[in-house]
């Protein structure tokens, strides 16, 4: 070991290592610490960490916090472990919004606060400023969670208050807020409009937004993460004579979606995207309403 260089013992070792022992590993000189923070670090390790054998549950209730390893021969979960909030908060007061390689950004619901949170390693980063970055209000507001071409983690933060649109990114590497312009159709900003959390896939932020009434506008909003640019895609063509819901999932690095549309019974679709058009690959039964829950994890 002592004469085998660093970089080999940090990016050939210390990448396959479990997170909490990467921690750990930090304490060990200067050096190491800076090289398990950089950015190649970060990419390589999650890399390396994105197996079945690794898929992890984090379950919130009003009075607990748990993780809980994913048994996928059987689709069960393992045995759970206590995980203990590093910030401070209240019973039922933490709602996740967007997570990508295990990292979480997370709102506290009594102080509208957003962080940035890794209950692996339980290190979290505040994203409120003094000048009313970093807050995020449920209803209005729409988060999404992704990593540029450099590898700087960013949050994408859409903000409706009263008429007024902002749109801002967070960059961990600079640690700083920064507003950019919205250009697509003004009517979307309404209030009318549902936005769902961004999923991250293929380089681009995904978002549904759906009009809050029945037979009303259903899109897909699209924002090119490196471009910063947004562009708008049709939903899959479903129904629209009944409820319409959408929830989009990262299927190894393929965006699909399950749209689940009707009034009394629901029909649920899986769908796939390619390039800027859906294909269906999965169709269910109708069901009864109160019998169905659309949801991906």
């Amino acid at each position: 070991m002592a004469d085998l260089p660093t970089h080999t013992i940090v990016f050939e070792i210390l990448t396959r290592l479990p997170a909490k022992d990467v921690g750990r590993s930090k304490s060990v000189c200067k050096q190491w610490y800076a090289l398990l923070s950089t950015q190649d670090f970060v990419r390589i390790h999650c890399s390396r960490s994105v197996v079945s054998s690794n898929q992890r549950v984090l379950l919130i209730d009003d009075l607990t916090c748990s993780v809980r390893p994913i048994i996928s021969n059987n689709n069960d979960y393992g045995p759970s472990s206590i995980v203990t909030f590093p910030f401070h908060h209240q019973n039922n007061d933490v709602s996740i919004l967007s997570h990508l390689n295990g990292l979480l950004c997370v709102c506290l619901n009594h102080t509208y606060e957003l962080l940035l949170w890794n209950p692996t390693t339980t290190a979290f980063k505040r994203l409120s400023t003094p000048d009313s970055h970093g807050f995020y209000i449920n209803n209005l507001d729409a988060i999404g969670l992704y990593v540029d071409a450099d590898d700087d983690y960013k949050v994408l933060h859409i903000k409706r208050r009263s008429g007024v649109l902002g749109i801002y990114v967070y960059s961990r590497e600079v640690d700083s807020w920064r507003n950019i312009p919205f250009i697509t159709r003004q009517e979307y900003l309404s209030p009318h409009f549902n936005w769902s959390a961004g999923t991250f896939c293929g380089g681009t932020l995904y978002f549904t937004v759906c009009e809050c009434w029945i037979g009303g506008t259903n899109v897909v909003i699209c924002f090119d993460v490196n471009s910063e640019q947004f562009k708008e895609i049709s939903f899959p063509p479903v129904p629209s004579n009944g409820m319409v819901q959408g929830v989009l999932v990262n299927v190894k690095n393929v965006l699909h979606m399950f749209a689940s549309t009707g009034m009394f019974e629901m029909t649920i679709d899986l769908w796939t995207l390619q390039g800027d058009y859906w294909i269906k690959v999965l169709s269910c039964p109708p069901i009864p309403r109160y019998h169905c829950h659309c949801g991906a994890i």
